[in-house]
Order: structure tokens, then C-alpha cells, then sequence
């Protein structure tokens, strides 16, 4: 009985996981792709770049560590 809850939410929170590493992933790529386009870019920007990233690297370390995977079906 424990371990179909056990199994159940696991699953929910790995793919709450892939959402989040899509979702930030996105986020990253754009502020990266702002700063590429932008002549001089702020000193913001570019702090809020490198958070964008951070988030993404920890969302991802913690993927592979559960071992989780983006994959069909």
C-alpha cells in the first residue's frame, strides 16, 4: 500500500522536475540570446544571466542524480 503511494509521487515530482528544467532552460537561453543581441549589456542582465543559469545547472545535477530522463512515452 506504501509503495504505490511512494512510487506515485515520485513520479510526480520528477516530472514537477523536467517541467522546472524546461521552464528554466528556456529562461536561460533567452537571457543569453538577450545579451548576445545587446551592445552593452548591464551589469543586471548579465547578474541575472548567470542566476538563470545556476538554476538551471542545480535543476539539472539534481536530474541526473535521480536519474530522470526527458524521453518518449
Amino acid at each position: 500500500m506504501f509503495w504505490k503511494r511512494k512510487g506515485w509521487l515520485r513520479k510526480q515530482f520528477n516530472d514537477q522536475l523536467i517541467e522546472r528544467l524546461q521552464r528554466y532552460r528556456d529562461e536561460w537561453m533567452g537571457k543569453k540570446q538577450l545579451i548576445d543581441k545587446s551592445v552593452e549589456p548591464s551589469d543586471k542582465i548579465i547578474c541575472d544571466l548567470k542566476i538563470a543559469e545556476a538554476k538551471y545547472l542545480f535543476l539539472l545535477r539534481e536530474a541526473k542524480k535521480r536519474k530522470v530522463s526527458i524521453g518518449k512515452g
